[in-house]
């Protein structure tokens, strides 16, 4: 009996252990389901954070001209004045006043949304200003009061615009004729500007040299010289210029020494056509593989993914909202999209009704702007291919509400 019983002993603690380690992996698996339903309810609750409406519709008394197709949006820095250029050969000024008379019409941090404002751009528009060709970008010139406007456009040429006088005060043109797809100016002193063209170059130059600007710096980012699509500059007092290319790379450099790339971000499948930074730390970059994609500036890692706009060919516009954390960007089925930086799917999609637009075989939203307010209600502003310009005005749900895990699904409108 003893014999036996020593025999089975050893199964026994055989069987214990092994019902101790299944149940080990029953906890684990719980826990990671228990976790899943949490990133989940976080998932939703950001979802669930913001309210958009449609505040105001700006269309043109002419629909559907080619000549009215938007390319860039741009806010001054006092968040007062908006400015719009594309194929239209035209700089128009807008106030947030006209664009958001809801806004100056209820106390502060509210909004009446309960109509959308139809506005035609003549009367929407302040001012505007004829340019001698078309615009890809619009950057306002720091330490300018929101008075200088700086553009690049398709005959490779960067101009600086007086608003007050409505005239042209500064002109340079060393791309070769190649357009000129974005520029932007540092945020340090003295402000340089930098332009990115079809002939390879980003050129940095002074803006205080009035015959032309004195050039500073001019590289290659690409190997194959391919188009540089996006150059901004770090705006939060680092020595980064960032540079979106179109050999699916973007590339980061010092401006106190600008021979090669201290960083190259390279994970984009198509080309680089936006970049921005969010934080001193980190830059969004968008492509043409429909994708945006969140980087950590100092180690190079890819933070996150963010998919489901539609983006294969064509500049759909990207902004980010650095106080509260929201990406913007358009779509080429013509519509609008909004993420949390948190999360990789989109918090809010907005279907934009298609107009007949000659010239383009389809319409798509070809530019955004976040206006960079700080307070719990944020404002985007699309422009499609059509000209419409469409003003979105955001509101943060009640606290007690967005601490509830409740489930939330967005609908596309």
């Amino acid at each position: 009996m003893k014999h036996i019983t020593t025999e089975f002993h050893p199964q026994s603690q055989s069987q214990s252990q092994l019902t101790q380690e299944q149940e080990r992996e029953r906890q684990k698996e719980k826990e990671n389901i228990i976790g899943q339903q949490q990133d989940e309810h976080e998932e939703d609750r950001a979802r669930c954070e913001w309210d958009f409406n449609l505040s105001t519709l700006v269309s043109s008394s002419t629909t559907g001209a080619v000549s009215d197709a938007l390319g860039v949006i741009e806010f001054d820095p006092s968040d007062s004045v908006m400015a719009t250029g594309g194929i239209a050969r035209k700089i128009r000024i807008y106030s947030t006043k006209c664009l958001l008379p809801q806004e100056s019409n209820t106390s502060p941090g509210e909004h009446d949304t309960s109509a959308t404002v139809l506005l035609d751009h003549a009367s929407a528009c302040d001012h505007y200003i004829c340019t001698p060709a078309k615009l890809s970008s619009l950057r306002w010139r720091p330490g300018s009061d929101g008075r200088v406007l700086g553009s690049g456009d398709y005959d490779g040429v960067v101009m600086e615009y007086d608003l007050e006088r409505r005239i042209s005060i500064f002109e340079r043109d060393e791309h070769g004729g190649r357009r000129v797809w974005s520029m932007d100016y540092s945020h340090r002193d003295p402000v340089l500007g930098a332009s990115g063209s079809d002939d390879g170059t980003m050129q940095m130059w002074d803006p205080r040299c009035t015959d032309g600007g004195k050039c500073v710096a001019a590289v290659y980012p690409s190997a194959s010289h391919s188009p540089v699509c996006c150059v901004e500059f770090n705006q939060f007092g680092g020595a980064l210029i960032a540079v979106g290319c179109a050999d699916r790379r973007a590339y980061g450099y010092d401006i106190r020494k600008m021979v090669d790339p201290v960083v190259v971000f390279d994970g984009h499948k198509n080309t680089v056509t936006y970049i921005r930074f969010l934080d001193a730390h980190t830059i969004v970059s968008a492509g043409t593989d429909g994708c945006l994609m969140l980087w950590n500036v100092d180690d190079l890692h890819v933070i996150r993914t963010y998919k489901g706009h539609v983006n294969n060919r064509s500049f759909v516009g990207l902004s980010v909202w650095r106080h509260g954390g929201l990406l913007g960007c358009g779509s080429e089925n013509n519509q609008v999209f909004v993420y949390d930086k948190r999360w990789g799917q989109p918090i809010w999609v907005h279907g934009i009704e298609p107009v007949d637009t000659a010239g383009f075989d389809h319409d798509f939203v070809s530019g955004v702007c976040w206006r960079q307010t700080v307070e719990d209600q944020c404002t985007l502003v699309a422009g499609g291919s059509n000209g419409d310009l469409q003003v979105f005005v955001g509101k943060r749900k009640c606290s007690s509400i967005s601490m509830t895990f409740l489930p939330c699904t967005y609908t596309m409108d």
